[in-house]
């Protein structure tokens, strides 16, 4: 199942009166090099068993999950994971789902509710965006995609290298007058043409595979100024950056050069998401939000285009009362709530599951923003619109 099914699978799941385990586990290695977390995950386990003594049935229901999660981490957690997300319930439909990471979780996290907690597994989706590295010399070129779920889940093959382009080596033998002028023109010619035959099909992946960014590796004098020119309008639009690299000695090596280029790209792009924002909330159409509040009424109403939400949940603050009001309001007949949507309006992780699952119930964008304090005076979170807030409240 796609992370992002799963996440819509989880949004939408209805209470049934029985617990529901959402565990995330920073699964990096300690210092010692071996994993750290079995030992967690044994305490915290032992800690929720203490709630069920009384309870024979649902010790029973509890144990059994217990040995699923115990099977798993035993027999199938990949060593090279550096993120595990566990979903389970107590209840008779035995849910019970694993999603393994390259993307570490920031801390490990215990969570037993009616719902499934599904925050930090949507960040660390749409934290880790999908993007193409073109490498390319004269007569060779790679391509590769990271990120997304073909780069975030560690179950598949960690050597993205999806496309692999060579042509024969010109010769480079010298020669005087008229032939040294035609030998460089052919030459020239060859390379061109191997330029044109690479962004050819760099084109067509990206278009397959869905990527909306894209980065340039090679040589700076002799490689970029010959690829660059090639890129149709398309291809330039999602050009973030490049990177003089001439050869590279794995994936991972490509992997981390491109992404200094895509962190700092991020940090601007979320920069001018921040700007679009507040200048669509001020805007006499009022085409934005800012707030919970505010943000929760367009999610329900439809309007939201794209949600712009701060990574620490710790950021999430909101008026109980106001957002009470509107989820009371909303709530009958409202197909972009989670199902008892009033029963923890108190709890930020709540609320943030609230706005990420209607969000995705009604296909709207998710921007994450690392940076807190761009949504510190607005309680986290805002979004950009669809049609404006006037027009609904007008009719």
């Amino acid at each position: 199942m796609k992370i992002t099914k799963l996440i819509e699978k989880l949004g939408s799941m209805e209470p049934d009166g029985q617990p529901f385990f959402s565990i995330y586990i920073n699964a990096q290695p300690g210092e010692n090099g071996r994993d750290t977390y079995p030992i967690w995950l044994k305490t915290q386990l032992s800690g929720e068993e203490q709630k069920y003594k009384e309870d024979e049935g649902q010790l029973g229901r509890f144990n059994d999950v217990r040995d699923r999660i115990n099977s798993f981490v035993e027999e199938d957690a990949d060593s090279g994971a550096n993120g595990i997300a566990i979903f389970a319930g107590l209840g008779g439909d035995d849910f019970f789902e694993v999603v393994q990471l390259d993307v570490p979780f920031p801390e490990s996290s215990f969570h037993s509710g009616e719902r499934p907690h599904i925050f930090p597994l949507a960040r660390a989706v749409y934290e880790n965006p999908r993007y193409a590295v073109l490498w390319a010399d004269t007569n060779k070129a790679d391509i590769y995609i990271f990120g997304g779920e073909t780069r975030i889940r560690s179950d598949v093959d960690l050597d993205s290298n999806v496309a692999s382009i060579e042509n024969a080596v010109t010769s480079g033998t010298s020669a005087g007058g008229w032939s040294q002028q035609r030998y460089q023109r052919r030459r020239e010619n060859f390379h061109l043409k191997h330029a044109k035959e690479v962004v050819s099909e760099l084109e067509e992946l990206m278009k397959k595979v869905e990527v909306d960014s894209l980065v340039i590796c090679g040589d700076e004098e002799t490689i970029l100024p010959v690829f660059k020119p090639q890129l149709s309008k398309p291809l330039e639009e999602k050009l973030i950056g490049t990177v003089s690299a001439s050869q590279y000695e794995s994936p991972e090596e490509l992997r981390e050069k491109a992404l200094e280029v895509i962190n700092i790209e991020t940090a601007t792009l979320q920069q001018k998401k921040i700007e679009q924002l507040n200048d669509a909330a001020k805007s006499s159409a009022k085409m934005g939000t800012l707030g919970v509040e505010d943000t929760l009424t367009a999610l329900a109403n439809g309007q939201v285009e794209e949600l712009v939400i701060a990574t620490n949940i710790d950021s999430i603050d909101y008026s109980k009362k106001k957002v009470k009001k509107i989820l009371k309001a909303y709530e009958p007949g409202d197909d972009t709530a989670p199902a008892e949507a009033l029963s923890a309006i108190g709890d930020a992780r709540a609320i943030a599951d609230q706005l990420i699952t209607r969000a995705i119930n009604t296909g709207a964008r998710i921007t994450f923003v690392k940076d807190a304090s761009m949504l510190a005076n607005d309680g986290g979170v805002g979004a950009i619109l669809r049609f404006s807030m006037n027009a609904h409240s007008t009719g």
